[in-house]
């Protein structure tokens, strides 16, 4: 019982700090048309509050170490959305703080983005058990989290990682080979599908695909938002 209300504690924490960043003033729960402002006025909603926190709504639940919800700035005119946790991930209750999230800072950076001012969020929030590929169920779980994280923040231009990103936001079953190399509309933002860093570390010759992608995402960025500093396409 002792460790199950920790475990209590720090989702909370951590959603309330999600939430704070996303300079929400309620907290949204996707179990129920409600929200709740300021404080909890009775008990049931107390409980209610911790239910919602504690997700359990797939099967994902019962082998997660942490929820993973995003990070990032609430402000952010880039969001980026990869697949799923991995394995530090998981452990560090972090979007991409391992090896692939390693390379993703030096792609970032490639085209002028330190990792501070984007939002970087999965679409999974749990770690699947070995790193496996999401199940439909469990997308279809998490998306109103991704939906109501892309609201909030109300990105100018949306970069997926990995083909069960670009499928799910772009609600398509084509294979990753086509969506990438232009950009989608999605709801009004535009989207750019490529491959996952972590594929990239398997498959080092789709490094150039993914900096042909990123390098038209840097350009369009600035004819749509413009707020950063002069940026030559051929440095690397």
């Amino acid at each position: 019982m002792d460790d199950d209300r920790h475990d209590v504690i720090e989702l909370s924490r951590r959603y309330i700090t999600q939430q704070a960043e996303l300079g929400g003033s309620e907290f949204f729960f996707q179990n129920a048309n409600r929200s709740l402002k300021g404080s909890f006025s009775s008990q049931q909603d107390v409980c209610f509050w911790e239910e919602s926190l504690i997700c359990r709504r797939c099967r994902l639940a019962q082998t997660r170490k942490h929820i993973v919800w995003g990070e990032g700035n609430r402000n952010a005119s880039l969001m980026l959305v990869g697949e799923a946790p991995g394995r530090e991930e998981d452990l560090q209750g972090k979007p991409f703080v391992g090896q692939a999230g390693r390379l993703l800072n030096n792609i970032l950076k490639a085209i002028g983005f330190e990792r501070k001012e984007v939002y970087i969020t999965n679409i999974l929030k749990c770690r699947p058990p070995e790193n496996r590929d999401p199940l439909p169920d469990e997308i279809k779980s998490c998306l109103p989290i991704l939906e109501d994280q892309i609201l909030r923040i109300g990105p100018k231009v949306i970069l997926t990682l990995g083909r069960y990103a670009g499928q799910t936001l772009l609600m398509t079953a084509d294979p990753l080979n086509r969506l990438r190399g232009k950009f989608h509309d999605r709801g009004g933002i535009p989207c750019r599908v490529t491959y996952h860093p972590a594929a990239l570390l398997r498959n080092p010759q789709w490094k150039r695909p993914v900096w042909e992608d990123v390098q038209a995402l840097r350009i369009l960025y600035d004819q749509i938002v413009g707020d950063k500093p002069p940026w030559s396409p051929h440095e690397k």
